[in-house]
């Protein structure tokens, strides 16, 4: 690992659930928004220290955009990283939205780009772009809003997607700045758009060494590369265990046939990908920390890292060393494992990376010659 990877402390956030609790382990509620308990969670998040809370989009979910803005007024510290899909909005219009919450929170937003993972559900919103042209329709969306938020304005642009006439916004970006830019997939060309546009590429887990081999082409090009997984730690491993056996117990199985479908049917290479990784796991286990039995339930975030509170610590410190520069975890119940891990494991983490600095410091401060004694 390098110097300045070792001075960076690793990012941590969260994702936002759906309701404030999750009463039972293994089972779901639609149709229904509890947007008190999501506020409280989201409290509780700013006094916990949590980077960002990750609003996430879908046909099954609340829009994230009106919960943001009020969100933002109930908190004083939390980020919120906005999933967005382009094509939904043109891109003039989002850039106004995104502005607008940066002067109501202080500048607390950052963007998850999805380019969208099932063309079934994409086509709920009348879009019936293939995989890489829904990309391509990124790349513009995105070369778009650079521009209008470096100030290049009035602004017209045509290219195969957009075409816009002399657009200008009255209010900028507070700071003058431009918000975080996340670009999510596992295709060459979700790396590439997080190469070209994004500051960070997000990719569904796996194994540390998995994660550095992928990771290496942004590293190399000066790109931050971040995780989305579960985790479930404990005062014990025996304990962390007990409570993962627990969790899956009596799951929903209606729910994975329903996920199955849903995967059968995606055009997405990190969907395809994370249950290729699952299914390849030697009885449900990828490594001896990292449990693959809940994604057939839950999805590719739920590649889980189980163990001690000392075991997790360390075993995330190894996707530092792979190159990760930060995660979005869940967990189940989400808002208990966000507690345990803000005060129980994150502090274990952060005691390491003190270590890891000050060992890399020794050994540049150290002449070659007395190294090599």
């Amino acid at each position: 690992m390098t110097a300045d990877r070792h001075e960076r402390e690793l990012r941590v956030h969260w994702n936002s659930p759906l309701s404030g609790q999750q009463k039972a382990s293994g089972k779901y509620r639609t149709g229904e928004l509890d947007f008190d308990g999501i506020v409280d969670f989201a409290r509780e998040a700013d006094r916990l220290g949590v980077d960002s809370l990750l609003m996430g989009i879908g046909f099954h979910m609340p829009d994230p955009l009106p919960m943001l803005g009020a969100l933002v007024r109930e908190t004083r510290r939390v980020k919120f990283l906005l999933a967005y899909r382009p094509g939904l909005l043109p891109p003039t219009l989002f850039a106004q939205v995104v502005n607008t919450v940066s002067w109501m929170s202080d500048g607390r937003i950052s963007l998850n780009l999805v380019a969208g993972t099932s063309p079934a559900e994409q086509a709920y919103y009348g879009d019936f772009l293939a995989h890489d042209e829904r990309y391509a329709r990124s790349g513009e969306f995105l070369d778009i809003l650079h521009r209008l938020w470096r100030g290049e304005t009035p602004l017209s642009y045509e290219g195969d997607h957009y075409r816009i006439e002399d657009a200008r916004l009255g209010l900028g970006y507070k700071g003058g700045g431009r918000p975080e830019i996340y670009i999510s997939g596992a295709s060459e060309v979700a790396r590439r758009t997080a190469v070209d546009h994004g500051d960070c590429w997000l990719r569904y887990g796996d194994t540390p060494e998995g994660l550095a081999a992928a990771a290496e082409p942004v590293l190399a090009r000066g790109g931050r590369v971040g995780t989305r997984m579960h985790v479930l730690a404990r005062e014990s491993r025996a304990r962390a265990l007990a409570d993962l056996a627990a969790m899956m117990r009596d799951p929903d199985e209606e729910h994975r046939e329903r996920i199955a479908a849903a995967v059968a049917s995606s055009d997405s290479v990190a969907v395809h990908t994370s249950f290729r990784l699952a299914e390849s796991a030697d009885a449900d286990w990828l490594s001896p920390m990292l449990f693959s039995g809940a994604v057939a339930y839950r999805g590719g975030p739920a590649l889980c890292v189980v163990g001690s509170y000392e075991e997790v610590a360390a075993y995330l410190y190894r996707y530092k060393e792979a190159g990760i520069s930060e995660f979005i975890f869940s967990g189940w119940p989400t808002r208990e494992e966000m507690r345990i891990f803000y005060t129980r494991v994150l502090p274990l983490l952060r005691r390491l990376e003190r270590a890891g600095r000050r060992a890399d410091r020794t050994r540049v401060d150290t002449p070659v010659s007395a190294r090599a004694r």
